[in-house]
C-alpha cells in the first residue's frame, strides 16, 4: 500500500475516540475531552480537504468553486455555530458565539499569511510573493465585506439582515470568481494517488470521504466545545480564550498545511490565493450563518422569533479588532504583491497583541484589555489608510479587474 494511503487511514484511526466517545454516550475529564475531540476534529478536516481537492476532477470548475467556499468554512462552522444555537437556549453561551469565528479570521491573516512567505523565502530565496490579475476578485471582495463588517459593532448587534447581506455578498464574490475562471487544482498527497483512480472508484472514495469527515466533525463539535469552557474552568483560563484561539488551532491547521505544500511545490501565489479566499469565506458565510442559526434556534426553544444576537462589549471589541486587522492585510497586498517586510510586521503585530493580551489577563489587568485592543485596532487601520493613500492607483485597478472578468484573469502581478 502507497504511504499516501497509509496517510488517510491515519487519519482514519484517529477520528475512532471521540466517535466510540459519543456512541457510547461517555463524557471524558474535559482536558482529555480536548484531545480526543479536537483531534478527531483536526484529523476529519485533513479528510475533508482531500475529499475537496479530489472533487475537482469529476465536477464542473463553477460548482467545484462553490464547494469549496462551502467546505472550507465547515469545521469553523460546527464548532461557532453549536455556540449560536445553544445561547438561544442558555444566555450565557452568547458571549462565546462569536469567538471561534474572530479567532479563526486573525489567525488564518497573522499565521497564515506571513507562514507563506517565510517558507517561500526560506525554501526559494525570494522575498515577496506575487498574485496573479485573477486574484482582483478575492482582493475587492475582502474589502467590500471588511468594510460592512466595521457596521456591526457600531450597531452593537448582529442581525438576520446582516446575514442576508453577507450572503449577496459571497454569491456575488463566487459568481465573479467562476466567471474568471479557476485554475487546474495541483494535487499532492493523498488527493493525487486518489485522483489517479478509475472515475467509478474514486467518485465513491470521494463521496464515503466527504461523508465520514462531515459525520465526525459534526459529532465532535459538541463535546469539543464544552471541554474547551469546562477545562478553562479546572485550571482557570479564560474560558473565551480558550474558544477563540484553541478551536481555531485545530480547525484551521489543515488548510494552512495544504496551502504551505503549495509552496513548497513553488505555487506560492495559489497558496496564499486559497487563503485569501478563505478570509472571504469565513468574513460572510461565517459570520452570516450566526444569526440564522441563533433565529432558528430560538423558534425551536422558544417558539418565538428573534432577529437579532445583541453583542456585549467584549464581542464587539472583537470584531472591530478583527476588521481593523483584515483592512490592514487588505492594504498590504492591494499591489499584488505581499513582501517579507510586511510578512514580518503583520506576524509581529497578531503575536504581540496576542501575547500582551495573555500578559494583561494573567496579572490581572482585565479592565485594560479592552483600551488595548482597541489601541492595537487604530493602529491596524491607521497603517491601513496610509497605505492605502499611497496605493490609491491600486485600488482602481482591483475595481476594474474584479468587475471585468477578462482583464482579472490575467496571469501577470498586478
Amino acid at each position: 500500500m502507497k504511504r499516501e494511503y497509509w496517510f488517510i487511514l491515519i487519519a482514519v484511526a484517529i477520528t475512532f475516540p471521540a466517535l466510540a466517545l459519543r456512541l457510547t454516550g461517555a463524557h471524558p475529564y474535559p482536558l482529555l475531552g480536548i484531545l480526543f475531540f479536537g483531534a478527531a476534529i483536526v484529523a476529519a478536516a485533513f479528510i475533508l480537504s482531500w475529499a475537496t481537492e479530489v472533487a475537482q476532477v469529476d465536477i464542473s470548475q463553477n460548482l467545484a468553486l462553490i464547494l469549496l467556499a462551502l467546505v472550507a468554512v465547515l469545521p469553523e462552522y460546527v464548532v461557532d455555530l453549536y455556540f449560536a444555537w445553544t445561547a438561544a437556549a442558555d444566555p450565557a453561551y452568547t458571549t462565546y458565539a462569536l469567538a471561534n469565528m474572530t479567532g479563526a479570521n486573525r489567525l488564518l491573516i497573522g499565521l497564515g499569511w506571513p507562514l507563506l512567505v517565510f517558507v517561500f523565502y526560506f525554501k526559494f530565496r525570494k522575498a515577496e510573493i506575487s498574485l496573479e490579475g485573477r486574484r482582483s476578485i478575492d482582493i475587492f471582495w475582502l474589502g467590500v465585506v471588511t468594510l460592512y463588517c466595521f457596521l456591526i459593532p457600531l450597531k452593537g448587534r448582529l442581525d438576520v439582515w446582516d446575514a442576508a447581506i453577507l450572503f449577496f455578498f459571497f454569491v456575488c464574490y463566487t459568481y465573479h470568481a467562476a466567471r474568471a475562471g479557476v485554475e487546474e487544482p495541483e494535487l499532492v498527497g493523498p488527493p493525487a494517488e486518489i485522483a489517479k483512480l478509475p472515475t467509478a472508484p474514486r467518485r465513491l472514495a470521494t463521496a464515503a470521504l466527504f461523508i465520514f469527515s462531515a459525520g465526525a466533525i459534526l459529532a465532535s463539535a459538541e463535546p469539543f466545545a464544552e471541554s474547551l469552557i469546562g477545562s478553562g474552568r479546572i485550571i482557570g483560563i479564560d474560558e473565551f480564550f480558550l474558544v477563540q484561539w484553541l478551536a481555531p488551532l485545530a480547525t484551521e491547521s489543515p488548510e494552512i498545511v495544504v496551502t504551505l505544500l503549495l509552496v513548497l511545490r513553488g505555487l506560492p501565489s495559489m497558496g496564499l490565493g486559497a487563503l485569501i479566499s478563505a478570509k472571504v469565506n469565513q468574513w460572510s458565510l461565517l459570520v452570516g450563518a450566526v444569526p440564522v442559526v441563533y433565529l432558528l434556534s430560538h423558534i425551536f426553544h422558544h417558539g418565538s422569533f428573534v432577529w437579532h444576537m445583541d453583542l456585549d462589549a467584549r464581542q464587539v471589541e472583537e470584531i472591530v479588532l478583527t476588521a481593523a486587522q483584515s483592512l490592514y492585510a487588505l492594504s498590504v497586498i492591494i499591489n499584488f504583491r505581499f513582501r517579507l517586510s510586511e510578512a514580518v510586521i503583520l506576524g509581529f503585530l497578531f503575536f504581540s497583541q496576542l501575547i500582551g493580551t495573555m500578559l494583561l489577563e494573567e496579572f490581572g489587568y482585565h479592565q485594560v484589555v479592552a483600551p488595548f485592543h482597541y489601541g492595537y485596532s487604530a493602529l491596524y487601520i491607521l497603517m491601513a489608510i496610509i497605505i492605502l493613500a499611497q496605493q490609491r492607483r491600486w485600488v482602481t485597478t482591483v475595481t476594474r479587474r474584479a468587475w471585468r472578468p477578462g482583464s482579472a484573469s490575467q496571469d501577470e502581478p498586478g
